[in-house]
């Protein structure tokens, strides 16, 4: 069996404040948002990921069934009319999006693209993308930056930071901007001017104080006034947040009868090549979860 495996980098956008919850909280928060066990960053699940891509492409069940290349893509809820070996996985299989940059509130420059040392390590590590290895003292700027204004001083939310201007930090904005906003100058020039990379320790705290938490309440139509225990409070990803992951296909699973066509390229090409706009999480209808979702060659 030939296990090579084809690989793509993509990237989630967030265009609209998102939500793929987790269920109930356990603290103030009642419905927080998905995150990392480990680092408690916030995170899309891959399976989430699939599932829109697959939605986008009008992969229902019926169409599963009459279009190989679809099944063999995504799977199939039921394979007991098939012939295709674990028919219900997929070919396509997508890692968690992790975060990259997280928006955070600037006092100059309107807001900040942030990262960390250790948030561009796994990028370069797990999407293969040849960002700079450095070590941070507190925040790393560009030299084009718009986030301070005479002096050295970088405030984010209400974070009052030391920072420099080093040329590592002017090549990662390079490299993300080049991946993210590949066809507009001017949303390259944007980024460039607001990224702030900063120690893994106050990246940890932004993604634990810096997500959007919202209020929201039920009205009694009775007596017009907020039900009895209708108050909830929902957490969000902001608008502007970036992350990534990797799409991989390492074997194709198809009908035996289909032909052999159908390859490994094939699948990624027709299903992760063009940049996609999809709606990801809850509140659809509030206009909630619109995301850009682009793909790239390792």
């Amino acid at each position: 069996m030939d296990n090579t495996k084809f690989e793509k980098r993509y990237w989630i956008h967030t265009v609209t404040p998102l939500h793929v919850g987790t269920g109930r909280g356990v603290g103030y928060i009642d419905l927080p948002i998905a995150r990392e066990k480990v680092t408690n960053w916030p995170c899309i699940p891959g399976s989430a990921v699939k599932g829109v891509v697959a939605d986008h492409f009008g992969a229902t069940e019926e169409e599963r069934k009459k279009n190989g290349l679809v099944r063999a893509a995504f799977g199939t809820a039921n394979a007991s009319d098939s012939n295709e070996a674990n028919s219900t996985a997929g070919s396509l299989v997508f890692t968690d999006a992790r975060i990259v940059c997280l928006p955070v509130r600037s006092f100059y420059g309107t807001f900040a693209w942030v990262t960390s040392p250790f948030c561009l390590e796994r990028l370069k590590r797990d999407a293969g993308m040849d960002v700079p290895s450095m070590s941070v003292g507190s925040a790393v700027l560009t030299k084009t930056t718009k986030l301070v204004r005479d002096g050295s001083r970088l405030y984010l939310e209400d974070l009052d930071l030391d920072c420099k201007r080093d040329e590592k930090a002017d090549a990662c904005a390079e490299l993300i901007a080049g991946a993210v906003f590949a066809d507009s100058p001017e949303w390259q020039a944007i980024f460039r001017e607001r990224l702030a990379i900063v120690n893994d320790d106050i990246f940890t705290f932004l993604c634990e104080s810096g997500t959007e938490v919202s209020a929201h309440i039920r009205i009694d139509e009775a007596s017009g006034t907020v039900a009895d225990g209708a108050l909830w409070y929902e957490e969000a990803l902001p608008v502007e947040a970036l992350l990534a992951g990797t799409v991989w296909c390492d074997r194709v699973y198809r009908n035996k009868n289909a032909n052999d066509e159908l390859t490994k390229e094939k699948l990624l090409e027709n299903f992760c090549s063009k940049p996609l706009e999809l709606q990801i999480g809850g509140k659809a209808s509030t206009g909630k979860g619109q995301v850009r979702c682009l793909f790239q060659k390792l």
